[in-house]
């Protein structure tokens, strides 16, 4: 499994489909949102729209001609999730691994089209798909591309996911389906996302590789924001750790924690962590606060010539989400 900086072919993004039971009404709002996603990173590289059949003039109206659109039957827009995760060889050949799928624990009330989509694709690209043993989405796994993988206890251990499966036995599968040589197991995911409103506490949104022997941690901007107990036991599990390779972990914290505007009575954290690399660029949360503008400059420094974005993510942070929770890159080498 690469790192998501290093070159892409084009990036998948899931078209909204459904009304979210907590925002009804809200399904336009998101429509808009995520078309400037796309419109963001189509200046850097292809994208792929994935949508349900019938939709193709639509995408193509919110988000411009030059996009693909694959029209694969879906039930949401978290294609980083429910989809596939690519696989490199060091030869040019590239692959994919399908976990399997059950919306986050079952919190969705369908979800069968989104579990397939990794087999969809596979027939559709023509490349080689490995189907993992386990349900795990890629929102809950972040990694160096040399071996070293970072997830969560709260995810992958918890039984709505793989009852009966020890913490050994989903490492190994790890270990084995994505190429890795060291699985590092954080306590938690963010508050806001823990529990029946959320995916149980995704990676993304607290760590992110950078290059190899180095991650972007989310710090709690002080005591009386509900991450600053679990962000204290994610640190502590991360100082003095090493990868894969026997390298110690450096470790840039960003403490700026921004929050969405309200949505159906509630505010969300958007965390800077969630951003998403493409080809020579970064595509970054804006929330149109202060803050913005010096986690955008931090982003600039740790990817040096690399151009930042800032796009809307209110409805992507309302959903438990960000940037790179609606994408996927697909890495250059396809088909060579």
């Amino acid at each position: 499994m690469p790192g998501r900086w290093i070159e892409h072919e084009r990036t998948l993004v899931s078209w909204p489909c459904t009304e979210w039971p907590a925002a009804p009404g809200h399904l336009d709002d998101a429509k808009t949102e995520w078309a400037e996603v796309i419109r963001a990173i189509r200046r850097f590289e292809p994208v792929t729209v994935i949508a349900n059949p019938g939709s193709r003039e639509e995408v193509l109206e919110a988000c411009g001609e030059s996009v693909d659109v694959a029209e694969i039957r879906i039930d949401d827009c978290w294609i980083r999730d429910n989809g596939p995760i690519f696989l490199v060889d060091g030869r040019g050949a590239v692959a994919m691994t399908h976990f399997g799928f059950n919306a986050w624990g079952g919190k969705s009330p369908t979800w069968d089209n989104d579990a397939a989509v990794g087999s969809r694709l596979a027939d559709r690209m023509g490349i080689r798909r490995y189907i993992a043993p386990i349900i795990a989405e890629g929102g809950g796994i972040t990694c160096d591309g040399e071996g070293t993988i970072i997830t969560t206890e709260s995810v992958l251990l918890n039984p709505n996911r793989n009852p009966g499966l020890t913490k050994t036995d989903i490492e190994g599968v790890l270990l084995e389906y994505l190429g890795a040589e060291k699985v590092i197991w954080l306590p938690y995911g963010l508050a806001e996302d823990m529990g029946e409103a959320g995916t149980d506490g995704h990676s993304d949104n607290v760590v992110q590789f950078i290059r190899p022997g180095l991650v972007l941690f989310q710090a709690a901007p002080d005591r009386s924001n509900p991450n600053w107990e679990l962000a204290d036991a994610n640190r502590a599990r991360l100082v003095g750790e090493t990868d894969a390779h026997g390298r110690p972990l450096e470790i840039v914290e960003i403490e700026l924690l921004s929050y969405t505007r309200e949505i159906e009575g509630r505010r969300m954290p958007a965390p800077y962590t969630n951003f998403y690399p493409v080809n020579g660029g970064i595509v970054a949360p804006r929330l149109g606060v202060a803050a913005d503008d010096l986690a955008h400059r931090l982003l600039a420094e740790l990817f040096p010539g690399r151009e930042v974005v800032g796009v809307s993510t209110d409805f992507q942070a309302y959903g438990g989400g960000g940037v790179g929770c609606i994408t996927q890159q697909v890495p250059a080498g396809l088909g060579a």
